[in-house]
């Protein structure tokens, strides 16, 4: 039986499982003190003490690392890769330490990973990071040479969704074109194609989300922030983190504000939400004239894919274009597993990271 350790870093806690082949043995969410947290000066200085409680843990439960046959990490913030597994090696540990794309957490689960992995004996992975970029050249391209687009997005939760589709439904992966929206605080969208991910829309050039402004009319944006004096510390912070329904109503529970919309008679609620699901069709729609409007299936998942009301009104709006299947929730852990479960059974090849 292939046992696999999953570790997935956030900001104030680290969630690990225990898998023995496809299935959950245990998992655990180990919290961190955010005053601790505060007390390191760079994320990387967190490296010990998250690697320590990881491996206290794996003890506590009764279980020995001598017994591992893999251990998989959620990929960190890297520069341009390839969708799949990634064998982690000291050059990614060294550029996800020093040079990452962005500063988080999840940057310390490759370290922590390979930590574990060498005293197991075994190798340490990640899979499908948010940094993938398969993007075809034709799609990079926008209307300032400076500017041009890249892929970064929840792929993990979505190239998972649209595996599972393929297996469920016995289509051909690198035979399909498949999209898929990730509906969370933050909303991408990718497109599956011949087995590639040939095209995103990231957080901030589609829908609207409960956190993200989305695409904004660029002009009027300017001047907003303008009138707002904000640096680009602030710019970001608006953008990211007090965009969408923060925005709007103050929260990002969007089981408030479809309470507010369907229960309570709110006229703007519902504008806004209503809104926010026809940003995703559209961007739905902006991902299928990439392939001449040839999509096998469309793909909804992430949390907010609970919401029957919204996805239905998503699906109502794209059926023209392919029919829609619901993955509701992000199943992280299990896709970094079953990643690894494909690399360990030699149905996937892991590809060696070198920096570009």
């Amino acid at each position: 039986m292939n046992n696999i350790l999953v570790i997935n870093p956030g900001s104030t806690s680290t969630k690990i499982a225990w898998y023995c082949g496809k299935e959950k043995k245990w998992g655990e969410n180990i919290e961190h003190d955010p005053a601790q947290i505060k007390t390191y000066a760079v994320i990387y200085d967190q490296l010990e003490m998250r690697t320590q409680l990881v491996l206290k843990t794996i003890a506590d439960k009764g279980e020995t690392v001598d017994s591992l046959s893999a251990v998989v990490s959620r990929g960190g913030l890297l520069g341009r890769v390839s969708a799949g597994a990634y064998e982690v090696n000291d050059a990614m540990v060294e550029v996800l330490r020093d040079r990452p794309v962005n500063h988080h957490a999840s940057n310390l689960g490759a370290a922590i990973a390979l930590h574990i992995a060498r005293q197991a004996g075994v190798k340490a992975y990640i899979y499908d990071p948010v940094t993938v970029d398969e993007m075809i050249d034709l799609v990079r391209i926008t209307g300032l040479k400076e500017v041009q687009r890249f892929g970064q997005g929840h792929n993990l939760n979505m190239r998972a969704a649209a595996l599972r589709l393929c297996k469920e439904e016995n289509m051909d992966y690198g035979k399909s074109n498949i999209i898929v929206a990730h509906l969370g605080g933050g909303i991408t969208l990718s497109l599956h194609s011949q087995g590639r991910i040939i095209d995103m829309i990231s957080d901030d050039e589609g829908a609207f989300s409960p956190e993200r402004a989305g695409a904004l009319p660029i002009y009027r944006m300017l001047s907003a922030l303008e009138e707002k004096h904000l640096d680009y510390a602030g710019t970001m912070k608006l953008l990211q983190r007090g965009g969408g329904l923060i925005s709007w109503f103050g929260t990002s529970d969007t089981r408030t504000v479809e309470k507010m919309a369907l229960e309570e008679g709110n006229a703007q609620a519902k504008l806004v939400y209503d809104a926010m699901a026809l940003s995703v069709a559209r961007s739905i729609a902006k991902l299928a004239v990439v392939v001449d409007g040839s999509v096998d299936r469309i793909v909804l998942t992430g949390g907010i894919a609970y919401s029957k009301y919204f996805c239905g009104e998503i699906t109502r709006r794209v059926s023209f274009i392919a029919s829609v299947t619901v993955y509701a929730g992000e199943n992280e852990m299990e896709a970094l597993a079953l990643g690894a479960l494909r690399v360990l059974t030699g149905e996937e090849t892991a590809h060696v990271f070198e920096e570009k």
